[in-house]
């Protein structure tokens, strides 16, 4: 049997979804790797007339990953943009929006932050407030209400997903579920499909899953979560993964400043001057702690 290549649509255990051209194939790996993502382009062999065994994964343009103390979970691989979806209400996690942004800088990946919900007028200027420290780095954030303005919605975010690899990472609550039901014709009906091959029963939010929306056009929806674990990223690749630090990286008293305590410390003295926001200096912190206690 002559082996094909496919596109990971959905990962559960180590049970995979690839789609090969119109057909979605059930897959497993070899022996007990499992490090394959949704995203993955792999190389497969049938081994029946819906099933096959995964031989190879080709080489991946970006990676999307978290990780705690003692082990990682791949979120997708070959993404292109990541999109933050928050909203007025309920109350959205910055910690969670930065971990994201990190992650995204880190992995060569483009970030964007989708506001939605923004009929909550009432809610509105002070979750702009709140978001203007990540505008004022850079990231483009959207404005939109899934529910209330589904066309303009769709109109907004459609032209960006156009051509891409797009994930959607958020807390439950922000909406998510609506604005993937908004991009992804059919999401429900193609989420309970895979559901169904992977014989996950009802645990249809707790994986990812990829959309093919276009002929270059995918959409992945992940796994609401209220965590996203950076054990996997080194020092060197923490500052570099603040955009701020940026101007200021070099020129320290000390060529190997870890920007915590030294004194001299350029980032320090920028987070002194207004520069740079206390609240992501203090998360840089937290992420070289956590760099060293992990333990795989």
């Amino acid at each position: 049997m002559t082996g094909e290549q496919g596109t990971v649509i959905a990962a559960h255990g180590r049970h995979y979804l690839v789609q090969a051209g119109e057909q979605k194939v059930q897959c497993v790996t070899r022996g007990k790797k499992s490090d394959v993502a949704t995203g993955d382009i792999v190389h497969w062999k049938r081994t029946s007339a819906d099933q096959g065994v995964i031989e190879s994964i080709a080489e991946r343009k970006t990676l999307l990953y978290r990780s705690d103390q003692y082990k990682s979970k791949l979120l997708a691989a070959n993404v292109t943009q990541l999109f933050i979806v928050v909203a007025t209400q309920p109350g959205f996690s910055d910690d969670l929006v930065s971990r994201a942004l990190v992650a995204a800088e880190a992995g060569g990946i483009a970030a964007h932050i989708i506001l939605n919900k923004v009929d909550i007028e009432e809610l509105l200027p002070q979750t702009r407030e709140r978001l203007a420290l990540y505008g004022n780095l850079g990231y483009p954030i959207h404005e939109v209400s899934a529910r209330s303005q589904p066309e303009q919605t769709k109109a907004l975010l459609q032209p960006l997903m156009q051509g891409q690899s797009s994930i959607l990472i958020g807390q439950s609550g922000m909406g998510k579920s609506s604005l993937i039901n908004l991009l992804v014709p059919d999401a429900e009906l193609a989420t309970r499909e895979i559901s169904a091959a992977l014989d996950s029963g009802k645990h249809t939010t707790t994986f990812t899953r990829l959309f093919m929306t276009g002929p270059d056009t995918a959409i992945i929806d992940s796994p609401g979560f209220q965590e996203f674990g950076l054990y996997h990223l080194t020092e060197g690749m923490l500052e570099r993964a603040f955009r701020e630090f940026g101007p200021h990286l070099g020129h320290c008293r000390f060529y190997n400043c870890h920007h915590l305590t030294e004194p001299g410390c350029a980032v320090l003295g920028a987070v002194e001057a207004g520069e740079i926001a206390p609240l992501r200096h203090a998360l840089y912190q937290q992420l070289v702690h956590e760099s060293s206690q992990k333990l795989y």
